[in-house]
C-alpha cells in the first residue's frame, strides 16, 4: 500500500511530542516485518447450498453493494478502511484508501 515512513514521520503520524517521536517509531520498528493479511471485500451474498451448487460458469452473483459503493478493506480479518477499486496496470487492481475506520465499528 504505502511505503515506509521515515521514522520521524512516523512519530508525527504517532502524535507523540518531539523528545517521544523518537523513541516511539524506533519501539515500532519491531513490529515492521510482521505479515499480516490484507482483504478488499467488494460485497456479500447468502444463498442456500442448493443455489450454490447451481451455480456455472457465467453465472453472475449479486452483491449487497451498489456500484462506485466503497469496499471494506480488513487487515487480519478486522475492518480497518474503505476505499475505491483502481487500476494499477493493465493486469492489475488495486485499492485506494478514502476512509479509515476508527473503534469496533465493524459496518
Amino acid at each position: 500500500m504505502a511505503d515506509e515512513l521515515e521514522l520521524s514521520e512516523l512519530g508525527e503520524a504517532s502524535g507523540l511530542g518531539d523528545g517521544q517521536s523518537m523513541r516511539g517509531a524506533r519501539e515500532l520498528e519491531a513490529v515492521y516485518d510482521i505479515p499480516v493479511t490484507v482483504s478488499a471485500v467488494l460485497g456479500r451474498a447468502t444463498m442456500p447450498v442448493n443455489q450454490l451448487l447451481k451455480l456455472g460458469r457465467g453465472a453472475v452473483v449479486e452483491l449487497d453493494r451498489k456500484l462506485g459503493e466503497a469496499i471494506d478493506i480488513y487487515v487480519n480479518n478486522r475492518l480497518v478502511a474503505r476505499g475505491e477499486v483502481v487500476m494499477v496496470d493493465d493486469h492489475r487492481l488495486g485499492v485506494t484508501m478514502t476512509e479509515i475506520v476508527k473503534g469496533d465499528r465493524q459496518n
